[in-house]
């Protein structure tokens, strides 16, 4: 390609760039999370940077039309901008923060769904093969032009509600399609195929979920998603860059600390609550996680709400 149709091409995806930011900036005029008419699809607007919120990612494809993020996983540190998006295939805990934003210049995102089952549809298409490894559950790539033009034709219905029916599942169905012929392409093939490591981690993650404040008895988590212990452990950790007994912690922690937001329990019952036997542990791992004690944190939570 020549620099003047590279320079063409930039200035193009620039323009759409602006387009999808003007259009998030007029449908989102809140900051938060706000669902939209087309199921799976949120938009997001944040007018301040955000410092250190724990969360759990879910399986969806992130793209920030203005702003900045980012996702740490486990001490691994994803940022992520107008240049490039964020997928991630499993519910994974993290840390994210709003890095790039201002009340001129909000941060704004585009926040979808990603649906297994459509998924698996697309994979009975002849689609050129793919020969990289599935790997960690959560990663970033290059803003395309075809991946922005798709999701900015989606993002425009929305002003055109009529239209959604019709529409929707066509860019939608095309949107996944960009996905999975990108080096995205593996991670989306392991959450549609049955019986992948991907799904049977997913299974794993979902055990974790139902019984994190139980012992967490790994021979047992092992024959549920029927694997062996080694097996489980590798591609838990590959998947998500943590262990099993790890990410049942992180669990316990952000239950412990909603706990004490909104139910105004003191530190001891919520540690108990969430499975801890040890109060003085509970309050040991939770500074380590959160940087202050329980009800220093929550205090100051409360604070910064209340400012």
């Amino acid at each position: 390609m020549s620099l003047l149709s590279e320079n063409s091409a930039a200035q193009e995806l620039e323009r759409k760039r602006q387009d999808l930011a003007a259009l998030i900036d007029r449908l989102a005029v809140d900051d938060g999370d706000h669902e939209t008419a087309i199921a799976g699809l949120n938009l997001y607007r944040s007018s301040q940077p955000i410092n250190s919120k724990c969360g759990v990612y879910t399986s969806t494809l992130t793209l920030v039309a203005q702003g900045g993020k980012r996702v740490l996983l486990a001490g691994e540190r994803y940022d992520y901008d107008q240049a490039n998006y964020l997928v991630t295939t499993i519910d994974l805990p993290v840390i994210y923060s709003v890095t790039e934003a201002s009340p001129e210049r909000p941060c704004l995102c585009v926040v979808w769904q990603l649906d297994p089952s459509r998924i698996a549809e697309l994979l009975t298409a002849d689609l050129p093969p793919i020969k990289v490894s599935a790997g960690r559950g959560m990663s970033i790539s290059p803003l395309s032009h075809d991946m922005l033009d798709a999701v900015l034709r989606l993002v425009r219905l929305l002003e055109a509600p009529a239209d959604i029916p019709m529409l929707a599942p066509l860019i939608e169905r095309e949107l996944l399609y960009r996905l999975i012929i990108s080096d995205q392409g593996a991670r989306l093939r392991q959450i549609a195929m049955t019986g992948s490591q991907t799904q049977q981690i997913a299974r794993a993650i979902d055990w974790l979920k139902q019984h994190f404040n139980a012992p967490l008895r790994i021979q047992e988590l092992a024959r549920t998603v029927n694997m062996s212990v080694s097996s489980l452990h590798h591609h838990f950790k590959a998947i998500t860059a943590m262990s099993p007994l790890q990410y049942q912690k992180l669990l316990r922690l952000q239950e412990a600390r909603r706990l004490l937001l909104t139910e105004q329990c003191d530190a001891a019952s919520a540690a108990h609550r969430v499975g801890y036997e040890s109060p003085s542990q509970f309050s040991r791992e939770y500074s380590r996680f959160y940087g202050a004690p329980p009800l220093r944190d929550v205090a100051q939570i409360r604070e910064l709400a209340s400012a």
